[in-house]
């Protein structure tokens, strides 16, 4: 049962931005009341604990706690490899928040229009990037829901949970203790996902109505919980932003494989496996990562194919937890009734962020690199550019496509969902330009996430701040926030949106004018898979 009110919420009459004192913005969880501040009119709680674990071992729930929470600042992010330096042109646009680490990351962030007013709001659930190996949910300024959550009358979660070598190392061959290791880290999303049903009702939240959505690395976990038979039925939507990229999860082979080379890389036997929860993250993690590289290069001298980033902490298909492939049709079933809307960047990881020369490439230049990989084609490639994207300008432009990673993702998952039938499947591209820098980062991996968080403002280095850029979000957030709302992103200022089908091809693209494209790039994608 939830632990009821027992202090005034309410907002005192002020004329301050920001209320925030002892008997303001408290509510109640099954562990015990917290307390928040209100910012604008937004009720905010951070570093709300949801759950705790041993490492390597399921997350459990807490034990209720005494008295009134304090919850007004982010709680821990789970330990990565510290970064020491940063490339100065490259964060400009980022603006990390590295947050303070600590292996007690079981921590979540909320913010609502209001509490305990009996109101049944759509929850939207955020998973960060940042692979299976990094981020957290403060990583950057534009996962901040306060924005959202006012637009929209939403209520938007985000979560910190175990990444890297501490949410994914598979021990399962040593005994029952670690049956779960190789995939506490989504297991601990859905723990967190279970809080969100036990508790979001005193934020103001439906707990029937909730929407998960995260972008990369957080993307491919909205596709592990898609696939998760303990996730069904936590969440009722899914958006998945820039992680269509993976294909199937690690085979348990190869987990176990890694994890019998980091004992062997500690110089522990197999019996003193129970030594890896009492050691160093620091000693832990840099064995984890001689481990990767170990089986990796093993893997290769066997001619067994290691995936294009190289062997790294990801979900393993278990048999338990994710008992099937991502290609398995009993997949698809779990999510038959999960409307799904997803896309990708028009650029993402895109040729002239990482060789730098080719922004000033001449129109000969890029001639000469298309016709190494294209052939005689090389024209038609360039033809092709400027059907698909008529506004093509920069010489640059016709090099720095996404052809090879995130775009033909988007495309396998969008045609198995509708073609296996169920809930619809809605699909967009961002194609939107940053001007920053003299337009260099364009539609770069991340670039939609401040637009569909409303959340310009925040991220002027990232966006420009200009009035295109409002325009845009206003829309782009609008169509997020009705998803969530009923399973339709339609929203006034956008073109009909209508259902992805694998015969239309129809997905919305999102520039400073929206509109409806089909099959727009298709001829690209077909030239692409011819040189693989």
């Amino acid at each position: 049962m939830l632990l009821r009110l027992t202090l005034p919420s309410a907002r005192k009459k002020s004329d301050d931005a920001i209320s925030v004192g002892e008997n303001i913005a408290v509510t109640g969880t099954q562990s015990g009341q917290v307390r928040g501040y209100i910012h604008k009119g937004i009720f905010t709680y951070k570093g709300i604990p949801y759950g705790k674990a041993e490492r390597f071992q399921p997350a459990e729930k807490l034990a209720p706690w005494k008295g009134i929470r304090s919850s007004l600042t982010y709680g821990a992010v789970c330990p990565i490899d510290a970064t020491t330096s940063v490339n100065d042109e490259m964060e400009f646009p980022f603006h990390h928040d590295w947050g303070f680490p600590n292996e007690d990351c079981l921590k979540l962030n909320v913010w609502t229009p209001g509490i305990s007013d009996q109101k049944k709001r759509p929850v939207m659930v955020w998973l960060h990037g940042g692979g299976y190996t990094a981020g957290s949910s403060i990583e950057l300024p534009s996962y901040d829901g306060e924005n959202l959550s006012r637009k929209g009358d939403v209520v938007v979660v985000s979560i910190n949970h175990r990444l890297n070598v501490l949410g994914f190392l598979d021990l399962s061959a040593y005994g029952d203790k670690y049956k779960s290791s190789a995939n506490v880290g989504i297991m601990d999303i859905v723990t967190a996902l279970q809080w969100v049903k036990d508790n979001i009702g005193q934020f103001g939240g439906d707990p029937d109505n909730v929407t998960i959505f995260g972008q990369s690395g957080g993307g491919g976990k909205v596709n592990t919980l898609l696939s998760a038979p303990s996730a069904k039925g936590l969440f009722q939507k899914a958006i998945v932003e820039s992680g269509s990229y993976a294909g199937k999860f690690m085979d348990a082979a190869i987990s176990k494989r890694i994890g019998a080379a980091i004992l062997d890389e500690l110089h522990f036997q197999p019996s003193q496996v129970d030594s890896l929860q009492h050691i160093s993250y620091e000693r832990l993690n840099a064995a984890g990562k001689r481990a990767l590289s170990k089986v990796q290069a093993e893997m290769k001298a066997e001619g067994k194919s290691v995936w294009m980033f190289g062997l790294n902490w990801e979900p393993s298909n278990d048999g338990t937890f994710l008992p099937y492939q991502l290609d398995d049709p009993k997949v698809l079933e779990i999510s038959k009734n999960v409307p799904v809307l997803l896309g990708s960047t028009k650029n993402e990881f895109f040729a002239s962020i990482i060789n730098p020369a080719i922004r000033n490439y001449s129109m000969d230049d890029v001639k000469r690199d298309l016709k190494k990989k294209y052939g005689d084609k090389a024209d038609t490639y360039i033809a092709a550019v400027n059907k698909a994207y008529p506004n093509t300008t920069k010489p640059s432009d016709y090099m720095d496509i996404d052809l090879t990673l995130f775009r033909p993702g988007v495309l396998w998952q969008a045609d198995r969902k509708t073609k296996f039938g169920g809930a619809p499947v809605y699909m967009y591209m961002f194609g939107f330009q940053s001007p920053v820098f003299d337009g260099r980062f364009k539609a770069i991996h991340c670039m939609d996430i401040p637009f569909e968080f409303d959340n310009i403002a925040r991220c002027e280095e990232m966006t420009g701040g200009g009035k295109e850029a409002y325009k845009l979000a206003d829309k782009m957030s609008q169509a997020w926030i009705n998803f969530a709302t009923t399973g339709d992103p339609n929203a006034k200022g956008l073109p009909n949106w209508p259902k992805y089908t694998a015969d239309n091809g129809a997905l919305m693209y999102f520039d400073i004018k929206p509109e409806i494209k089909y099959h727009h790039d298709k001829e690209l994608l077909d030239m692409q898979a011819a040189v693989k």
